[in-house]
């Protein structure tokens, strides 16, 4: 059999999806085609990074993603509603793991949604080989007996809007935008172009066979500045590239670092960690604030999110419950405390008490100083 080129193949699957998708960046093709290759791959690695195809509006070409990955990808199983119950029976009921493609996906994450805490569950869990177990009784009556079902697959992922947190750090993040007048692309017809797929996804699968040897256990070099989640989310894709050889293991690091930026400058993080980074912002360089004075300053703060908590302004409270849970360098709970001002004491927090917070997680920042914010050593005393 005629060993086949990885490099010129996975060339050839990057055209497949130049013809119909328009994707926002070089980097983009560039890890779409690894993510193609690396599912055909998945029993090599011990994660799989999920990829996601979002937009602020829709006609953003998502959904000719996720077809046109259809048609090269194993196994593709194509959800809009599923429940997590369903998916994970789904796939522990194969042979090998499947590929998830989720449509629509703000349908069950979006604000409108709700909580879909069993379908986050299984996408999160089954982002690692040997993670968390779905557990679930089956049998009839009284004689249901407990049983882990397993997760682990790949999933591809498009809708409008944002992810969970805990999704998008396990994800290659692809920003999709309508496009312009001067972008064209091939009308995808399924008769047509599936069958173009589904032999390149055949090659792809026999190109996988034969270096799956020299994937397992291979620990590709990571960009400098690439670590942690990134890193996990980035190996199998770089590891696909240094397997095909040619240029693709240059062009999967430039778009590692390229889309791993991105993904860290448009990142929303967290409500806490956004309230911490703002916080930062409103103290600086004040050693206290009484709470009230930093109510004020959050809600009136422009392109953030504490004028509008769920209809109404941050309060007392809300501050309250978010600051308590991260700890003081002393590894207690961060709460108001009283400050003596010259018109009595009121509640408020000290900047001793959510410094190691900030260093911890948020980005250095320089924000115009609060008004009136007190900066004395002035004596205080524990709330009660």
């Amino acid at each position: 059999m005629t060993a086949i080129d990885g490099a010129a193949l996975l060339n050839e699957v990057e055209r497949f999806h130049r013809r119909f998708n328009v994707f926002p960046t070089e980097a983009a093709y560039v890890a779409v085609t690894l993510w193609d290759a690396h599912a055909h791959l998945i029993d090599a690695f011990d994660s799989t990074p999920r990829i996601g195809f979002l937009s602020p509006e829709p006609g953003s070409g998502k959904s000719r993603a996720l077809e046109v990955i259809e048609t090269l990808t194993p196994r593709p199983i194509v959800s809009a509603n599923a429940s997590g119950s369903v998916l994970f029976r789904v796939v522990d009921a194969q042979d090998a793991p499947p590929t998830i493609l989720f449509d629509e996906v703000d349908t069950i994450f979006g604000p409108k949604a709700g909580d879909n805490e069993p379908l986050r569950g299984f996408i999160n869990a089954g982002h690692r080989r040997g993670g968390p177990g779905m557990w679930r009784c089956v049998g009839d009556g009284s004689a249901q007996e407990p049983k882990e079902f397993s997760s682990f697959c790949a999933v591809a992922m498009a809708g409008l809007g944002w992810l969970p947190d805990t999704i998008l750090s396990r994800s290659v993040v692809i920003r999709m935008r309508r496009r312009a007048p001067n972008e064209h692309v091939e009308a995808f017809r399924s008769r047509v172009h599936e069958p173009e797929g589904h032999a390149l996804r055949d090659r792809l699968a026999q190109w996988a066979e034969g270096v799956q040897p020299v994937v397992e256990g291979a620990f590709p070099a990571m960009p400098d500045g690439v670590s942690d989640r990134p890193a996990d989310v980035w190996e199998p894709l770089l590891a696909v590239a240094d397997a095909a050889g040619g240029d693709w293991p240059q062009r999967a690091r430039r778009a590692c670092v390229e889309l791993v930026q991105a993904a860290a400058a448009g990142d929303k993080a967290s409500l806490g960690i956004r309230l911490l980074t703002d916080l930062q912002g409103v103290f600086n360089g004040a050693d206290r604030v009484p709470t009230a004075q930093l109510v004020a300053a959050l809600v009136a703060l422009d392109d953030a999110p504490w004028a509008d908590m769920g209809g109404k302004p941050l309060d007392s409270r809300q501050l309250a419950k978010r600051l308590a849970e991260y700890v003081t360098a002393d590894n207690t709970p961060i709460k108001a405390r009283n400050i003596r001002t010259g018109a009595g004491v009121v509640k408020g927090y000290y900047a001793e008490d959510l410094t190691d917070a900030w260093h911890r997680y948020c980005p250095q920042v320089q924000q115009p100083a609060l008004p009136g914010a007190e900066s004395s050593a002035t004596s205080a005393t524990p709330a009660g």
